[in-house]
């Protein structure tokens, strides 16, 4: 498993009517993980000619972070095969499990946007 972490602190644009983090703002965590991974992964590739594009979110939602929690995110790539990658994510405020959850995505041709095939290039960076 080729584990990717970063520490968050809760902040007050992060709370819902409820004082806890809304259920969006997970969501948010997940695509901003999501994304500094793959920045991580393919910073030697010179020659990006594909996209990944959300096809299924699946989330859930074990605890509650509130204001100034510090919450661990937690993401690996799982699953990759034909057009397809699945993502997982955990996220905690200490050792309490607050989310868990898996997101699968496309991978899209960048010019055309259509799927194309995940090749052994590409597998070969998400997955160790």
């Amino acid at each position: 498993m080729n584990l990717f972490e970063q520490k968050h602190i809760v902040t007050s644009d992060e709370i819902d009517e409820y004082n806890h983090v809304n259920n969006v703002v997970y969501v948010q965590w997940m695509q901003n993980i999501s994304d500094a991974h793959w920045k991580e992964l393919s910073k030697n590739v010179t020659n990006l000619d594909y996209v990944w594009f959300v096809i299924r979110h699946e989330v859930d939602y074990k605890n509650q972070a509130v204001l100034g929690d510090e919450v661990t995110l937690k993401t690996w790539v799982g699953k990759t095969e034909g057009i397809k990658s699945v993502r997982h994510f955990e996220m905690y405020r200490g050792d309490t499990l607050l989310v868990k959850s898996q997101t699968t995505f496309c991978l899209l041709d960048a010019t055309t946007k259509k799927p194309r095939r995940i090749t052994k290039e590409v597998t070969n960076l998400l997955l160790p």
